[in-house]
Order: C-alpha cells, then sequence, then structure tokens
C-alpha cells in the first residue's frame, strides 16, 4: 500500500469524536453543577429547620416559666398579668440547644362571667439576619 493511498483515505473521512466529546463534556458539567446547587440548597434548608425549630421550644420554654410566675405551683400570689412584658429572657451561649435564642412573653387578662382568663402570647426568636426564625404561642389559662 502506498503512502498516496494511505493519505488519499484519511482526507474522506470526517472527525465525529471530538465534537462527541465535547458534547459529553458539557452534559457532565451540567449535571455535576446542577447536583452541587441542589446539595447546597438541602443544606441551607436544613439549617433554617433547625432554627425554626429552635424557635419553637424557646417560645415554649417562655410560656412554661410564664406559667410558673402566673400560677406558681406553691400557692402563692403569681406575679401581676399587667406587668409588660411579662416575661423576657435571652439564652447565654452556655445553653446548649438554645443558645443565641430569646424569647418574649405578654399577658392579658380577660373577664368573662366573672371568670379571669390569661391569654399568655410566647414569642420565641433564634438566628439572625438571613438565618433568623421566630414563631409564636399563644396559650389561654384559667
Amino acid at each position: 500500500m502506498s503512502l498516496d493511498r494511505v493519505a488519499n483515505k484519511y482526507v474522506h473521512q470526517q472527525g465525529f469524536g471530538l465534537p462527541m466529546a465535547l458534547f459529553v463534556i458539557t452534559v457532565l458539567a451540567v449535571i455535576i453543577s446542577s447536583m452541587a446547587s441542589l446539595q447546597n440548597n438541602a443544606a441551607s434548608s436544613s439549617a433554617l429547620q433547625v432554627q425554626a425549630h429552635r424557635a419553637l421550644f424557646s417560645a415554649e420554654s417562655g410560656i412554661e416559666a410564664s406559667l410558673n410566675l402566673l400560677i406558681p405551683p406553691d400557692g402563692s400570689l403569681g406575679r401581676a398579668c399587667a406587668t409588660d412584658p411579662f416575661y423576657t429572657q435571652t439564652f447565654p451561649a452556655v445553653t446548649l440547644g438554645l443558645n443565641g435564642c430569646e424569647v418574649t412573653v405578654r399577658c392579658s387578662l380577660i373577664n368573662v362571667a366573672s371568670e379571669d382568663y390569661f391569654t399568655l402570647r410566647s414569642t420565641g426568636e433564634c438566628g439572625s439576619f438571613l438565618d433568623q426564625s421566630t414563631r409564636t404561642l399563644e396559650v389561654r389559662v384559667k
């Protein structure tokens, strides 16, 4: 086989490997970047969910502490509902689970048919800026 014949054989061929390789690399890059974006979104949503739970737990803690102040377990005279805010607490950094959270509880008194009903509204806040979460609970006691 002569060199002219071999050279002539390759002149009439058209390359398909390079465009196909570029296409595959591009598709893989798009898939990888979308998976990374999904992972990032899942991580940030998980962090926000944790902050929301912490805010809910701090609001519950505020309600429980306020109930002890309003109606003490030992039967003594409780705190007046007119105090504003009725109860407030900022959890220090050493408190595991609720560090950086704060709770504020407001109390209102309603008299219905000579019966006093107390409404405690507790607002728990955790986090700051974009990661901040707030939860509010309301309890009515007689």
